[in-house]
């Protein structure tokens, strides 16, 4: 993960992840309470805080921890995105940008959180090094990514896609970059942090019907762009196949994620 400025990949994933920013907001993200809660807890998030949330998507990490008194603000690339945050968090400041050019001043946030943001952005070590400079000396940064892929249900449906996108440019880091922890403190370190503890939190992702698993799933900016890449019938294919042993008898579909915190002094 090079140091060098560019590239800023706003404007790349600005129409991805902001396609389908409703079921994205209602049927997948709002799985990911859970893990925003653990977070909070284990680094204490109280009132008086203050906080930014990078690449915040539609602003549900933001809701809680406003709910936990702290003082908000998020940046996301997607103004379809930040709508529905801002309809969440009336009081908050959301603006639309670059994680490689953070519009805030030095030494600003006692805590700056990365939600499953740092690997989409463009270039991830100098979006890394964008959190650690609006840190406050001593404040908290944390780095949300997948788990170890190794058994877990929820990789099977992430590699399902693997055929239907277009090649990445070579050494392009994969979703599952920095899910070792070694690579995880390494990319900490990098960007001129202090590593501390790495914690995982498991998920259950639950959906009533196969129609609502579909939609959950064809939220996300990456199935954007595999359905920009195959066709939208395809990416329904695939996930449906990739679905299929996570059916329960009532035809709800029940599947095991796990996401990999650490987090770090500036």
């Amino acid at each position: 993960m090079t140091s060098e400025p560019r590239p800023r990949t706003a404007a790349f994933n600005a129409p991805l992840w902001g396609s389908r920013a409703r079921d994205w907001a209602d049927l997948q993200e709002s799985l990911c309470r859970p893990m925003y809660l653990a977070a909070y807890e284990r680094l204490g998030l109280s009132a008086g805080c203050d906080h930014l949330d990078v690449g915040c998507g539609a602003g549900l990490a933001a809701q809680l921890s406003a709910e936990r008194g702290a003082s908000v603000r998020g940046l996301d690339a997607s103004p379809n995105m930040l709508a529905i945050a801002q309809e969440r968090v009336p009081t908050a400041d959301f603006l639309e940008g670059d994680l490689e050019a953070l519009p805030y001043a030095d030494d600003r946030f006692d805590l700056v959180t990365g939600f499953n943001s740092f690997q989409y952005a463009g270039n991830p070590g100098v979006a890394l090094g964008e959190a650690k400079r609006v840190a406050r000396p001593g404040g908290q940064v944390l780095i949300m990514t997948w788990g170890d892929p190794e058994g877990m249900e929820a990789a099977s449906l992430v590699r399902a896609l693997g055929p239907l996108l277009p090649l990445p440019p070579p050494g392009a880091p994969g979703p599952f970059a920095l899910s070792d922890e070694v690579a995880l403190r390494a990319f900490a370190t990098g960007a001129g942090l202090e590593p501390q503890e790495v914690f995982d939190v498991p998920l259950t992702w639950h959906y009533a019907d196969l129609t609502t698993a579909l939609l959950a799933q064809l939220s996300s900016g990456v199935s954007a762009r595999a359905i920009a890449h195959s066709g939208e019938e395809a990416v329904k294919v695939a996930y449906h196949r990739a679905l299929e042993p996570y059916r329960q008898t009532d035809g709800s579909y029940t599947i095991g994620a796990s996401f990999r915190c650490l987090t770090a002094r500036a």
